[in-house]
Parts: structure tokens; C-alpha cells; sequence
């Protein structure tokens, strides 16, 4: 049975079922903004899975420097500059790097006060919604709730918080 963390229509997961006879491959579904964001590959390697997500609950709680890098743009104009600009700045705020079950979408994450902001884009031009293609959609949500649905979820995959690299608090790399 399937478990949901959070609200969709700001940012939710649901884990699901093992695939096959499989213990690491599993059903993990995300959703920001009220979209789909495992649309492409919703099969995530537990393992790795785990350990990425760790690795960006790590970084939240860390209190690194999330704030607005370019002074007097909006989230949605500061994604798209960072993408444009492509100088390697973007790279400390990229959101979420979790392997393939995210890798359809590009995304930053930025820190207004107690809230975060997530600017996103799924770059795939054979988007299963067409309709969605090359729009900038945005979550908004206290850091707190991300980080709470985040840690809910790796409870529901029984990952171990404490695994050599999952307990680092180093940028999560796929």
C-alpha cells in the first residue's frame, strides 16, 4: 500500500510498491507545484535513492547560503538567468539531484526567509504533457514541511540515516 507525505500542490511523495521481486528498486512518485515530477522513471534504486535524499536533507538543515544570488529578480527570473548564464553558479542551488527517477527535471531551490522557493522545468521534449513543456512552474513551502516530508519518505523506504555517505552533509551528486 502506498504511503503520501506532504501536499502535492506544494511538494509531496508517495512510496510505493517493490518492483517485481525486487527489494531496491521501488515506486517512488513526486509532485511540486501540483505536478507530476517522477513522470518519466517513478522506479527509484532504493539504495542510491536514499542516500541522495539524505545527502539534501543534510544540506537544508546545514543553513548553507540558499538566498537569491541575483539581486532584484524574481525566483522565476533568477532560474532562468542561471540556466542561461551557465557559469557553474546554478550548481549550489540545484534541486532535487536524486538519480533518474528526477533527472527529467530542471530545478533550483531558493531560500526566502523561512520559506522555500522551487522553480522548475521539465527539458524533455517528449514530455508526456505537452502542454507543460518550457513553462517555469513554482513551489513554495516552509523549509521545515520540505524537510519533513523528506525525512518521512526515507522513513517509509527504510533507509538508514546513518550510512557512510548518507550522513555527510556535502551537496548530494548523482
Amino acid at each position: 500500500m502506498a504511503e503520501l507525505f506532504g501536499d502535492k500542490k506544494r511538494f509531496a511523495a508517495e512510496v510505493g510498491e517493490f518492483s517485481d521481486d525486487s527489494t531496491q528498486l521501488r515506486r517512488v512518485d513526486l509532485w511540486a507545484a501540483g505536478r507530476w515530477l517522477t513522470c518519466d522513471d517513478n522506479t527509484a534504486d532504493v539504495p542510491q535513492f536514499c542516500m541522495s535524499v539524505q545527502g539534501t536533507v543534510n544540506w537544508l538543515q546545514s543553513g548553507c547560503d540558499l538566498s537569491l544570488p541575483l539581486p532584484g529578480l524574481s525566483p522565476v527570473e533568477t532560474h532562468r538567468r542561471l540556466l542561461d548564464i551557465d557559469d557553474g553558479s546554478r550548481e549550489q542551488f540545484w534541486f532535487p539531484r536524486w538519480g533518474p527517477t528526477t533527472d527529467n527535471v530542471t530545478a533550483h531551490v531558493f531560500r526566502v526567509g523561512d520559506r522555500l522557493v522551487i522553480p522548475f522545468e521539465f527539458w524533455r521534449p517528449l514530455h508526456p504533457r505537452p502542454e507543460e513543456f518550457g513553462q517555469v512552474f513554482v513551489a513554495e513551502l516552509p523549509e521545515s514541511e520540505l524537510v519533513n516530508v523528506l525525512e518521512k519518505m526515507l522513513a517509509a523506504l527504510d533507509c538508514n540515516p546513518n550510512a557512510e555517505q548518507g550522513a555527510t552533509t556535502d551537496r548530494p551528486r548523482d
